[in-house]
């Protein structure tokens, strides 16, 4: 038997399942796919030929994150590669807004949109080099971040603290208007804000595409050199080298308790995994609390509250073999690891309004990514791994354009989608097209049926709305890992500090299994009734 069962071996899961074999845990990890990695996999599915993530890719929040800092992954022959720019934002004009690896030389592009936006972008960033770190710290430690939170604090009083608050709590449309007087600091700002479910417009958008911004500037968005699942392989590697077990194709349907505590988990194969000590679920929350636990074992107030559980948006994704580089009309682009394609920040508004609507939208925004530009083993040389996705309503009421996409997402509608895609990508890169060898689509149900924590492809496992965070996540009570079950722990990307990919929540998770049980019922009296 076990001290932990973790259910899910994605990185969260395998963070957590390597801290508590760091503390002499033994550990067993069940994934219900026949892999190890959930969104952080690659393959050569779309060309043999070619290396592709087949989810998340760029790893900016990796590069920051203290915990897997501390997890020493480079002993595990894990090695990180950067694209010459770390990501750029073209225009139809030709213009092109760069966020460049060095400080001068964003600021140098910066200022061929407005001179005074040079000493904006180094104003924004020496805020950052400032209180970045402990912010990183705050983000990172459970909620309440005390430790980090209170350097945090003691530097703000001295630098402006309101001031900043404000700033982080604009919609980026303001930020952006607020700080530059040109058209390219905004812009990468608000292709940043949008890598989460955030509209241009959305209270707290500028606080996350000011941070998504600053990390690129002070770590890159670096990618694993030979793909994304030698992430995966590092964590793997690491927790088997300490006695860790990881077992796939092992679904769990059920979390076992007794008397209130989880002890252990059932699996589709009819077998029971007990567990001595604690159960960990790198699982969305609504699968966790309605199809493992079972609402006969969780108080009302949490089931009312798991009614008016958000997703975020749902995600469209189409990977390709490029037989030469992408011809961007704005030649900065070439040299990017991550693309946002988008005709300006209105064409971001109007695409998160027509999100809003329910409607798909007809000239979706893009985040495309150059993976031989960030790691040359990814292709053969000339040539390019490339992605690119997009987001459309979790609910489809309408198209917004010509092709009449209802959400079914039989094979017309993926072909009409990945077409849609492309011509928005032909706009800025004319000849594009005529470049791919091979491509593979990914639909919203596609991305779920890889992977149960992408519902319909949405890929933070939960809005990153100011409404759904800290106290509020994934409903409101402690923004913590306990829940109301004695010995179980949310260790996914659903519970503090939310998606992407940095261990932060498969951490909280193994910290607060390990110090456990005396303080699970103070924390989860705001969740009783």
């Amino acid at each position: 038997m076990p001290d932990a069962v973790v259910i899910g071996a994605g990185p969260n899961g395998l963070v957590a399942a390597n801290l508590l074999a760091d503390a002499g845990w033994s550990v067993e990890v069940l994934e219900a796919q026949q892999e190890p990695g959930g969104a952080v996999r690659s393959d050569r599915g779309v060309h043999p030929d070619y290396v592709s993530d087949v989810f998340s890719a760029f790893y900016p929040l990796a590069a920051a994150s203290p915990v897997l800092a501390r997890l020493d992954l480079d002993a595990e022959e894990l090695r990180w590669s950067h694209a010459p720019s770390v990501l750029a934002h073209p225009l139809l004009d030709g213009r092109c807004a760069v966020l460049e690896r060095r400080v001068q030389d964003t600021c140098a592009g910066l200022a061929g949109f407005a001179a005074a936006d040079a000493d904006a972008w180094e104003n924004l960033y020496r805020t950052w080099t400032r209180v970045g770190p402990d912010l990183v710290g705050a983000l990172f430690t459970p909620f309440p971040p005390v430790r980090s939170g209170l350097r945090l604090a003691a530097k703000l009083r001295t630098s402006g603290g309101l001031r900043l608050a404000r700033k982080l709590s604009l919609p980026v449309r303001r930020l952006g208007e607020e700080e530059f007087s040109g058209d390219g600091g905004r812009l990468l700002l608000a292709g940043n804000a949008l890598h989460a479910d955030l509209a241009p417009e959305a209270a707290g958008s500028g606080g996350f595409g000011w941070l998504m911004s600053m990390l690129g500037q002070s770590h890159g968005f670096p990618v694993p050199v030979g793909g994304a699942g030698a992430l995966t392989s590092a964590l793997v590697s690491r927790l088997r080298r300490r006695g860790g077990v990881v077992r796939c194709g092992e679904r769990v349907t059920a979390v076992v308790v007794r008397g209130g505590t989880a002890v252990g988990v059932r699996t589709a194969a009819g077998e029971t995994v007990s567990a001595r000590r604690a159960v960990l679920a790198d699982t969305s929350a609504p699968a966790l609390y309605r199809d493992l636990v079972g609402e006969e074992h969780l108080p009302s107030r949490l089931l009312r509250d798991l009614e008016r559980f958000q997703w975020d948006f749902a995600t469209f994704k189409v990977d390709w073999a490029l037989s030469a580089a992408v011809p961007w009309t704005a030649p900065q682009a070439a040299g990017a690891g991550t693309i946002h394609v988008a005709d300006g920040v209105d064409g971001l508004t109007r695409f998160a309004a027509q999100i809003a609507m329910g409607q798909v939208p007809d000239e979706p925004f893009a985040l495309f990514g150059q993976m031989t530009t960030a790691d040359p083993t990814r292709s053969p040389a000339g040539t390019e791994s490339a992605w690119a996705y997009t987001h459309v309503p979790q609910r489809i009421t309408s198209d917004a354009g010509p092709d009449r996409i209802t959400g079914r997402w039989d094979t017309r509608e993926q072909e009409a989608m990945a077409d849609r895609i492309e011509a928005q990508v032909e706009r800025f890169a004319p000849g594009f097209r005529e470049l791919i060898n091979a491509r593979r689509i990914l639909a919203p149900t596609t991305l779920q049926g890889m992977d149960e924590n992408l519902h319909n492809g949405a890929i933070n496992n939960g809005t990153t709305a100011l409404h759904q965070q800290a106290v509020f996540r994934p409903t409101p009570g402690t923004g913590r890992p306990e829940t109301p079950v004695k010995g179980l722990f949310l260790a996914s990307a659903a519970a503090h500090p939310g998606g992407g990919v940095h261990g932060a929540p498969g951490a909280n998770a193994a910290r607060a299994a390990l110090r456990a049980r005396g303080l699970h019922a103070l924390l989860h009296r705001a969740q009783r009734v």
